[in-house]
């Protein structure tokens, strides 16, 4: 270092990191710690020790010796060990060192030495033994922590209820939540508390599950027992008195926490504020609908109010409408009329009558075809250039008619152009081959059996020609049918030969038959007429060919083949009474169908010899024609009723 140089000093600090370690003791420090924890009488001492000194713990030597060894079920053993004050709260260490201390203190050798006297076995240390064995023990301690006499099974009275609610359920909740099975027991809490953990408290308890067991109060000993069947019977006992006690301590926490929430105050807060809640739900709801109501009201109304003005005003459209058709049909009616007047007036221009028979035609012509502002124009076009514009007037009508047939003949072509492809399956049936001679007479007759008003009458009478026909190959349908019942309707029958015909042969069966008429008896009988005959009334009198059809059909024969079997003669019957073949197939004239009617209503089905008595009603007529008649008439209203199920 040189003389110019000046020497400073320069301060460091330096972290130094302090460590804390745990060191044992040895020697005098190990000795001189340890007499700090020694308790006067050479017992360690432990926390509890502490918590014990100044709380009464000492026990009282006249306490002792007032016990009775053989009664150690009805004592204290908390007491005995100097443990009143901590009981269920005391810890394993702390029993192990209060029965060292009492061990000490009260050992007989300790007291012989001592110079007291000792009974050996009426000894209160025996007692002191006893309560180490089930302290010291976890089962047999669980079962005397459950009977522990200290213990208060008691509920509160109302009147600490109503004075101290929160004061008192938390203290009762307290006391029982030891035994409860699961830990973490919530607290019973204050006026403020929230609704979860109100809720939450409440719900642990109404599903709260007791340890507490009562075995520490058997009566019997079953260790005791003679021989296993005594030993289990002693088990059974005991195991019922258990499980009853253990009843009564679940009621005895229900009614506790029945007692509480009864008397919460805020559970009577919630279900208010839940009450006013669900109130105001409703309120708003009602008010909501009642709105929605009100808006789907007005809604409704002013539709009814746009609808009514609509329906005002195309009321009022089509009145004008009308009107104007109206004036139209007035003006075109006067402007024809006037039209008419002129020509007529003018002799229709006419040069010769065939001319003139022309010009009459073509005025029709001319006011069908134009319109109001063309009559008016050839009106007044008339006045200065008469037979010119009349002519004019009348070829422009004839191009219109022309013009407008040519199009109707054009569409006609078009649509039988389209249907001249004929589908595969489908037979083309001309109008004569469908609607023969037997067809219109089944039509005819079909007409009368369904009248008007008959449900689908077409439908109906389509299906009955169907069955009917004897040609099956064609069949006709319900348009068919209507098509050809309005060709006959609108047709000039007088020029018809087919009714010509019919009058012909019904003219030709009526003289037959009268001819062969004989008198009897003042019975007038009839011999049977021809196949053909019987045909015709038929025809004539609108009786169903229908059984006839079915009764040659059964028999195997055609109508053709049944003709010339039917016309053979048969023999008369004498009387009405007799029962003879020939007259079942004699045609019923409209007179004995008549008769049969009259004598079925004169004569109910309570009559006696009902039959006999409507066959002597009808001349010509036996027993078993009038039978086989009324067979035929259910036959014919039967088949009547299936040609409309067969529509349905």
């Amino acid at each position: 270092m040189t003389s110019g140089t000046v020497a400073t000093a320069v301060e460091v600090q330096l972290p130094l990191k302090v460590v804390r370690r745990k060191i044992e003791r040895v020697g005098f420090a190990y000795f001189a710690q340890r007499r700090q924890f020694l308790a006067p009488g050479g017992v360690e001492r432990s926390e509890s020790d502490e918590k014990l000194e100044g709380v009464g713990e000492e026990v009282d030597i006249s306490y002792l010796k007032s016990l009775d060894p053989k009664e150690w079920k009805d004592q204290d053993h908390y007491a005995i060990l100097g443990l009143g004050k901590l009981r269920y709260e005391a810890s394993e260490d702390d029993i192990r060192r209060a029965y060292r201390r009492m061990v000490l203190l009260h050992h007989p050798d300790k007291r012989k030495a001592k110079g007291e006297e000792v009974i050996q076995d009426d000894d209160y240390f025996t007692c002191i033994t006893k309560a180490y064995e089930i302290l010291g023990t976890s089962k047999p301690r669980r079962s005397f922590d459950s009977v522990d006499p200290e213990f208060d099974d008691s509920l509160p009275s109302q009147t600490d209820i109503d004075n101290d609610f929160f004061g008192v359920f938390n203290k009762f909740f307290t006391l029982n939540g030891r035994w409860s099975e699961k830990p973490h027991v919530p607290a019973f809490g204050q006026v403020d508390a929230k609704r979860e953990e109100v809720e939450r408290f409440y719900n642990f308890w109404y599903d709260f599950k007791s340890w507490r067991e009562f075995s520490y109060l058997d009566e019997e000993d079953k260790e005791k027992g003679q021989d296993r069947d005594e030993r289990r019977w002693i088990e059974k006992e005991n195991r019922a008195a258990r499980i009853k006690r253990k009843k009564e301590e679940m009621s005895r926490i229900r009614s506790l926490v029945d007692l509480a929430y009864n008397n919460d105050k805020r559970i009577q807060r919630f279900k208010q504020e839940e009450k006013d809640r669900k109130a105001a739900a409703k309120r708003a709801k009602m008010d909501a609908a009642q709105a929605q109501k009100a808006e789907a009201d007005r809604a409704i109304r002013e539709a009814a109010l746009a609808k009514e003005k609509a329906e005002k005003a195309e009321q009022k459209r089509i009145e004008q409408i009308r009107i104007e058709r109206e004036q139209q049909k007035k003006l075109l009616k006067k402007e024809r009329k006037t039209l008419r007047d002129k020509v007529k007036d003018c002799k229709y221009y006419a040069k010769n009558d065939k001319d003139q028979l022309k010009h009459m035609e073509g005025i029709e012509k001319i006011c069908e075809t134009f319109n109001l502002a063309e009559l008016q124009a050839l009106n007044k076009a008339m006045e200065s250039k008469g037979r010119e514009s009349f002519v004019a007037a009348l070829q422009t009508a004839e191009q219109k008619i022309a013009a407008e047939l040519e199009e109707i003949n054009q569409t006609q072509a078009k649509k039988l152009a389209s249907s001249a492809v004929t589908p595969k399956g489908v037979k083309e049936v001309k109008k004569n081959e469908l609607w023969s001679n037997e067809n219109v007479q089944l039509l005819i007759k079909a007409v009368n059996l369904f009248p008007a008003g008959t449900a689908q009458r077409w439908d109906v009478i389509a299906t009955f020609i169907n069955q009917h026909s004897q040609d099956n190959t064609v069949l006709v349908t319900a348009r068919d049918v209507l098509n050809k019942a309005k060709a006959l309707q609108n047709t000039d029958h007088s020029k018809s030969s087919l009714k010509t015909q019919a009058n012909d042969a019904a003219f030709a069966s009526f003289e037959k038959s009268k001819k062969d008429v004989q008198t009897c008896k003042d019975i007038t009988l009839g011999e049977e007429t021809t196949a053909q005959a019987s045909k015709e009334n038929l025809k004539q009198n609108g009786v169903d060919h229908k059984a006839n059809n079915q009764s040659t059909k059964q028999n195997g024969t055609s109508p053709a083949t049944a003709t010339p079997a039917a016309a053979a003669p048969a023999p008369v019957p004498a009387t009405n009474g007799s029962s003879g073949g020939g007259a079942a197939s004699k045609t019923w004239t409209k007179e004995e169908q008549a008769l049969l009617e009259q004598a079925i209503k004169t004569y109910p089905t309570t009559t006696p010899d009902r039959w006999d008595c409507i066959a002597a009603c009808i001349p010509n007529r036996s027993k078993k024609d009038c039978l086989r008649r009324v067979k035929e008439l259910v036959e014919l209203v039967n088949s009547k009723k299936e040609a409309q199920a067969a529509v349905k």
